[in-house]
This record gives C-alpha cells, structure tokens and sequence, in this order.
C-alpha cells in the first residue's frame, strides 16, 4: 500500500485499516509459528504498511487533514 494511497483515507478508514493489518499480522505470526507461510517477506511488509497508517494518523492528528 503506497503512503499517498493512505493519505486519502479519513481518520475512520485509517483506524479500521489499522485494525486490519494488526490482524493480519498476528495470523503471518502464527502461520511463521506452525511452519506454513508461504511468503515470509509479507511480514516485513505488513509491519511497514501498519508504520505507514500510524504516521499518517499522527500527521493528522498533530496537523489536521489538510496537512
């Protein structure tokens, strides 16, 4: 997910994306656990979309959206 992608979003959509990729992370984490992810660089690249999505709330919480 590309961060201008991310910026469009209001706050909502923010926290509910949020909420989404945390889930999903866990699920990677327990799959790495039992020996069946496939593709274990979509961790790394989970933990940056959920880094993405909480840069973006701060920025608006600090700036206001249309920062």
């Amino acid at each position: 997910m590309k961060a201008s992608e991310i910026r469009k979003m209001s706050a909502a959509e923010l926290d509910a994306k949020l909420l989404e990729l945390k889930d999903e992370l866990f699920k990677l984490r327990f799959q790495q656990a039992i020996n069946q992810l496939d593709n274990p660089m979509r961790i790394s690249a989970v933990k940056k979309d959920i880094a993405r999505v909480l840069t973006v709330l701060r920025d608006v919480e600090l700036h206001g959206k249309d920062a």
